[in-house]
């Protein structure tokens, strides 16, 4: 156990020292907003693209783990619908807490971690966690806010939101990547030296980011985001454990599953809060509650991981 919490240390003090250079105003709000961007469309598009492009399609689909995650997932989706219906939230703000308990910061936090962790073997099933969380949820919950909204779901909704995803620079070089596999074309050496040192910059850089982007956060509403935070760093895991049991889900791509499932909420979910206009006090809270709380859980679920 101690071999891993100092295997994780080093990611949780980059986060770390990112809030503390954020908060003491070393490192402004907007310079953290460039960074993330840089991290954005270059440093992790380059991680992705490399990895996809490496790897064969049949080692990123596997049917059954896609099955396995997706019924695990909405389980607890369901669950944090469920709650917040019951507390009398409308179905926007309820599919928002939702969509808090099961969307982790698998893009910024899951690749460069995980994979740095559990070997390279993890990159298959965590781009494909990476896509369908993208893909699918990201869908659902736009389209429940819009319906919730408007009042109806037309295709003008869709639209904007097909070329959303369309758009986004995960999705453009995991494609790219598997397209320039797919071909069986050789990386140059210039070029896979430059996608190298480009890649490298990820993960001190996403994990700087996430935590200056912390700094200006604070624990408003703590129950209400403690619930939701146990739900993603707890409840999704376990769910996720349960339906790779019942499916029958290899142990190594179950056990890059689980870990991926016990990330914290990701900060995209407080901007997409942000951009309905929907919770956005508890789901700031959530994300920094639960990657706070992430320093303990995720030490324990990769030793339960490895151990298994």
């Amino acid at each position: 156990m101690l071999e891993i919490i100092l295997k994780t240390l080093p990611f949780f003090a980059l986060i770390g020292l990112g809030w503390g250079a954020a908060r003491t105003g070393f490192f402004p709000a907007e310079a953290a907003a460039w960074l993330t961007r840089f991290v954005f469309f270059f440093a992790l598009s380059a991680m992705l693209f490399r990895f996809a492009a490496e790897l064969e399609l049949r080692e990123i689909w596997d049917p059954v783990f896609a099955l396995a995650y997706l019924l695990g997932t909405l389980a607890i989706w369901g669950v944090g619908l469920g709650v917040a219906r019951f507390r009398g939230l409308t179905w926007p703000q309820a599919a928002m807490e939702a969509h808090c308990c099961v969307i982790g910061n698998t893009g910024f936090m899951g690749v460069p971690m995980l994979i740095a962790l559990l070997g390279e073997r993890a990159a298959g099933p965590v781009l494909l966690i990476l896509a369908i969380d993208m893909i699918v949820f990201s869908t659902l919950i736009t389209v429940i806010v819009t319906a919730g909204q408007s009042g109806r779901i037309s295709l003008s909704t869709l639209g904007p939101l097909l070329r959303g995803l369309l758009a986004n620079p995960m999705i453009v070089s995991m494609l790219a990547g598997l397209g320039w596999s797919a071909l069986d074309l050789p990386i140059p050496p210039p070029a896979s030296e430059f996608l190298i040192l480009l890649s490298a910059a990820a993960t001190p850089g996403a994990l700087f980011a996430i935590g200056a982007s912390l700094a200006g956060r604070s624990a408003d509403r703590p129950l209400i985001a403690g619930w939701l935070s146990f739900a993603k760093l707890v409840l999704h895991p376990a769910a996720a454990a349960l339906a790779c049991l019942a499916l029958g889900v290899s142990p190594g791509p179950a056990g890059v599953m689980v870990a991926a499932a016990a990330l914290p909420v990701a900060s995209n979910v407080f901007m997409l809060a942000q951009y309905f206009g929907i919770a956005v006090q508890r789901v700031s809270s959530a994300v920094l509650i639960s990657t706070a709380a992430s320093v303990a859980t995720i030490p324990v679920i990769i030793h339960l991981i490895e151990k298994g």
